[in-house]
């Protein structure tokens, strides 16, 4: 008989693993996506250009991660001059690095 609160497991599943039904989940739909993929791209091809690309669009967030706005709050004044330096060095060198892409 099971009793509130208690488990076989009173640590839980261990951290990072995967719980065993969405795992199969996400697989069967893989499966399903992959079987459909001509009919799919068929399907894109008949849209309007507009509409097309909103259909992309949305499914390029499933596979391109979003970027993400960063803030540093850095006291200036706390720094040595060497580490000035060095942060002016490391600004400069992936401005250019940035602009050699380009």
């Amino acid at each position: 008989m099971a009793v509130k609160g208690k488990t076989n497991n009173p640590n839980g599943r261990p951290k990072g693993s995967k719980n065993k039904v969405t795992t199969e989940v996400r697989d069967w739909i893989s499966k399903v996506i992959d079987k459909q993929r001509p009919q799919l791209e068929k399907d894109l091809k008949l849209l309007e250009p507009a509409e097309r690309w909103r259909i992309i669009e949305k499914l390029m967030s499933y596979v391109v991660p979003k970027m993400q706005a960063v803030e540093a709050n850095v006291n200036l004044n706390k720094l040595s001059d060497e580490d000035l330096d060095k942060l002016a060095s490391n600004i400069i060198k992936a401005s250019e690095e940035v602009t050699d892409e380009n």
